[in-house]
């Protein structure tokens, strides 16, 4: 329960500040409210979920502060990674980077399956350097980072920017190592960034603006 609400929050399914009903999700998840309602507790002790007595429960909006933490977490951890890629990397890995990439080529306008093999190219990334296991760790942290990167892809016309630079990651670390690519990497990853602010001009409602509660008229709604 709580990994099917979990994943419906990080991927948009439920769009931040949409309310949250447990009588509506146990009888389409088609249990009893108990255990929605932990699993909302869950989510919330996340960040993912505010619950307001009396009013209701939403997902919470896009916080950047969140974001920016989740990023410096996550950029840590993968430009660090990348200092320990061996002089002669495994030639298995290179090639299903290399996949990858070609593959992201092929996905234009299917942001979803981008999402997933750009997730599957940093992975890789990891694994190239000894250290996929601190993958999921990281995962566990970019939930609030991972909303606004799906947010931002809406607002691009193309996915291919993206592709590039991952191509030039992966070439410049293989040509040069850590030193060429690092610096590639870190703008990468900051260009989330530039999305968060494209997004928020145009839809200021899906971004935390303050701490405040949804007011309760007939239906409880945000400000």
């Amino acid at each position: 329960m709580y990994g099917e609400l979990r994943r419906r929050v990080v991927t948009l399914d439920l769009q931040p500040g949409a309310p949250l009903s447990e009588n509506e999700l146990a009888a389409e998840l088609g249990v009893s409210r108990t255990p929605v309602r932990d699993a909302l507790m869950l989510l919330q002790q996340e960040g993912l979920v505010q619950i307001f007595p009396r009013i209701g429960s939403f997902v919470s909006r896009v916080d950047p502060q969140r974001v920016a933490d989740a990023q410096f977490l996550r950029e840590a951890v993968e430009l660090a990674s990348l200092d320990d890629v061996p002089a002669e990397p495994d030639p298995g890995v290179i090639a299903e980077l290399q996949e990858n990439i070609a593959l992201q080529r092929r996905v234009e306008g299917d942001h979803e399956e981008f999402f997933r093999l750009d997730e599957a190219f940093h992975q890789g990334l990891m694994r190239l350097a000894g250290h996929e296991g601190t993958w999921p760790s990281v995962v566990a942290a970019k939930a609030h980072l991972d909303r606004a990167r799906r947010l931002g892809l809406s607002e691009v016309g193309s996915v291919q920017v993206f592709v590039e630079q991952h191509a030039h990651v992966l070439d410049a670390l293989l040509r040069s190592g850590a030193s060429e690519a690092r610096p590639l990497m870190r703008t990468h990853l900051r260009t989330v960034f530039d999305d968060i602010e494209r997004v928020r001009s145009r839809s200021p409602e899906l971004f935390a603006a303050n701490t405040g509660a949804p007011t309760r008229r007939s239906v409880a709604v945000w400000e």
